[in-house]
């Protein structure tokens, strides 16, 4: 297993998981994301490897707060493929991400999961790793969908 930064050649994986995700992504929106992702300063994405194939994927950010001194990360995008979860390859992609942004400065971690059913097994394994529930997330739409 190896955890290792993302690359363009990883871009049909990444898709895959996307969808795995439940965010259908065709490949062509998937290298369009990926680029703007990769000339984004404080994006970071990170994919598992095993045995050749990419089998998990962890994206994230780094940024300053209004109401405290330092820097956060936020965890925007993580997922493993079904075919491989637990097996602790989401603890490792993680636990990388953690160590990568602390590295980076960051004194502290977020990430917002849905409020779905299916994600109960989520939740559990984020509790697990140390994170507390705190908030409730809001999404608006500013655009009409094409």
């Amino acid at each position: 297993m190896e955890i290792r930064r993302a690359s363009s050649k990883d871009v049909n994986d990444l898709t895959s998981l996307m969808e795995q995700l439940g965010y259908p992504t065709s490949v062509e929106q998937m290298r369009v994301r990926f680029k703007h992702i990769e000339e984004t300063p404080n994006h970071y994405t990170l994919v598992a490897e095993y045995d050749g194939k990419v089998v998990g994927m962890i994206g994230f950010h780094t940024g300053v707060l209004y109401n405290s001194d330092g820097i956060y990360a936020r965890v925007i995008a993580f997922v493993v493929d079904s075919h491989y979860r637990n097996k602790g390859i989401g603890r490792l992609l993680l636990c990388d991400a953690e160590r990568y942004a602390k590295d980076l400065g960051a004194d502290g971690i977020g990430l917002n999961s849905g409020n779905r059913a299916e994600r109960e097994n989520a939740h559990q394994f984020y509790k697990n790793m140390g994170y507390s529930a705190k908030s409730t997330g809001f999404v608006k739409k500013l655009f009409e969908e094409k």
